[in-house]
């Protein structure tokens, strides 16, 4: 599909008319908001997807000793509860950028 001047300044006349001058920065500020986050989210899922995938690779087998020999349970759960924290501290600094980022427009 081929678009020329013509239809072009056609297309444009009738945002105009449609939406008016005045709100065009506004609903193009809030269309680049919308990308940023869903682009942000986007990238969020990729990492989540490798890091499930790493998890799966050395998540141990249902039977299967995860670690030494000697190890108790409780000194895994201590660690998966560290890695969890860590998890979370990164979420909440992530919503802070945003949030930071939001708010300076």
């Amino acid at each position: 599909m081929n678009l020329g001047p013509l239809e072009i300044g056609l297309i444009v006349l009738a945002i105009l008319l449609l939406f008016g001058y005045k709100k065009l920065p506004d609903a193009s500020r809030s269309l680049g908001r919308s990308l940023r986050i869903f682009k942000g989210e986007m990238k969020g899922m990729k990492d989540d997807d490798v890091r499930t995938k790493d998890a799966a690779q050395t998540a141990p087998v249902r039977g299967e000793i995860a670690g030494p020999a000697g190890d108790d349970p409780s000194t895994q759960l201590h660690e998966e509860a560290r890695a969890a924290e860590a998890r979370a501290a990164e979420l909440r600094a992530r919503a802070e950028q945003t949030r930071a980022a939001d708010g300076s427009r």
